[in-house]
């Protein structure tokens, strides 16, 4: 029972941050509710016993990529932040619901032609093998996922080499 209970409330954490951040006029509160989020899910995780999982969650996402979020905005300057309002725009609007529907569509189109659903039934309430998972991601076999890892990784230290460079460029240009 406490489970469902600490489940809930850490939903509704997430739920609320995750809506706030997206509505927010602020972009330092917007990064600010988005660290919440990462560290309401890093407690669901913790909550179904994915300990592995959380604590990748905690140390990846809430630290490594919420710092390189405030990083990046703090390079930006409030000289380029000032006055940015977006507006919705009815064609916008259309078009971004258009390309969800048909995200949606596709996702949906993959787990049934790979039989997801049929394959969750047969399996029912088994536990997932951590050591299995844990091969998964940190191999280098066929479908095995460190390679996209250091990719990620090297990708990151491009993105802020080249914001340290439009940074210093910028302020070149102030002078």
């Amino acid at each position: 029972m406490a489970d469902i209970i600490m489940f809930g409330i850490l939903a509704c954490v997430v739920l609320a941050a995750a809506v706030y951040s997206v509505c927010t006029k602020y972009i330092m509160r917007a990064a600010t509710a988005l660290i919440f989020v990462l560290f309401g899910v890093a407690g669901l995780y913790f909550v179904l016993d994915y300990t592995y999982l959380g604590a990748v969650q905690l140390s990846i996402y809430a630290g490594a990529i919420s710092m390189i979020y405030i990083f990046a905005i703090q390079l930006v300057g409030k000289r380029n932040l000032q006055g940015l309002t977006e507006q919705f725009k009815g064609s916008r609007v259309a078009t971004g619901v258009a390309l969800t529907l048909v995200g949606l569509v596709t996702v949906v189109g993959i787990l049934l032609k790979n039989g997801f659903f049929y394959a969750a039934e047969l399996q029912g309430n088994r536990e997932l093998d951590m050591e299995a998972f844990g091969n998964a991601l940190m191999g280098a076999d066929k479908y095995q996922y460190v390679l996209p890892f250091e990719f990620i990784s090297v990708f990151l230290l491009a993105c802020i080499i080249g914001g340290l460079l439009v940074a210093r460029d910028n302020k070149e240009e102030e002078k």
